[in-house]
């Protein structure tokens, strides 16, 4: 029960029950429909390649290049590995028979979605420019936001991420974020109350301002990743061939 909640009487207070729930079903009707239009998605953060519409990764970016270069490399469309529901390019053919010895060690964590957004169930954005590698697992996110927002306090954000993620692994994002927003986890945390966190920790510093495209871009009509593709707000990375 809420604070307002407990200021009201019973009948006002179920009035303002009644309310909530009904915008609530309201929205999941919404939602419901326009999930209908633009389908569930895929289980891991993947864009048609231009070429042949095969799923890739990483907007075609080489994952082993994080761990040899410390750096995001755009890798060759024609070195490249498949594997259910993804493919990954790769910068040599020596870096894809690292990848192939040892997928495991290289494929990003939480399908390549963001990892601040994994830690809530949701499974959305996907910029290779934007990530991190901890304890030997590669963490990508949606955008300098997500990544300043997992920086608070990366453990928690990982331990949350990691339970979570085998009841969503399989699922498509469109439909598991869409649901994660109704219904929220407990330890859910508004951008807001993130943002209060990052200041308490970095007295003095400024915390960076992005705008990240909006919800319905994000979870109905864009991919994985578009906004650093297409460049919104940032250099354009391109779609991969």
């Amino acid at each position: 029960m809420n604070t307002l909640t407990r200021l009201l009487s019973p009948r006002e207070a179920s009035g303002v029950a009644a309310v909530s729930l009904v915008r609530r079903l309201a929205w999941l009707l919404a939602g419901l429909a326009l999930l209908a239009l633009a389908g569930c998605g895929t289980p891991y953060a993947t864009v048609p390649a231009t070429g042949d519409g095969r799923p890739v990764m990483l907007l075609g970016h080489d994952p082993v290049a994080y761990f040899t270069r410390g750096q995001p490399a755009r890798g060759d469309p024609k070195i490249s590995v498949h594997l259910p529901e993804r493919t990954y390019y790769f910068a040599s053919a020596e870096h894809k028979a690292l990848f192939e010895a040892n997928p495991a060690k290289y494929e990003p964590q939480y399908g390549g979605f963001c990892a601040s957004g994994a830690a809530f169930r949701i499974k959305l954005g996907s910029d290779p420019a934007s990530w991190v590698i901890r304890d030997g697992r590669l963490f990508i996110f949606g955008d300098i936001l997500g990544q300043t927002a997992w920086g608070v306090d990366p453990a928690w954000n990982i331990a949350h991420a990691d339970r979570l993620w085998p009841e969503i692994r399989d699922k498509g994002w469109r439909g598991v974020s869409l649901m994660s927003y109704i219904d929220k986890v407990p330890h859910y945390l508004t951008g807001a109350q993130i943002k209060a966190q990052w200041e308490a920790k970095n007295p003095g510093r400024v915390h960076p301002t992005y705008d990240p495209g909006g919800m319905v871009n994000n979870l109905f009509l864009k991919k994985p990743g578009w906004r650093s593709a297409e460049g919104f707000g940032q250099p354009a990375l391109g779609y991969p061939p």
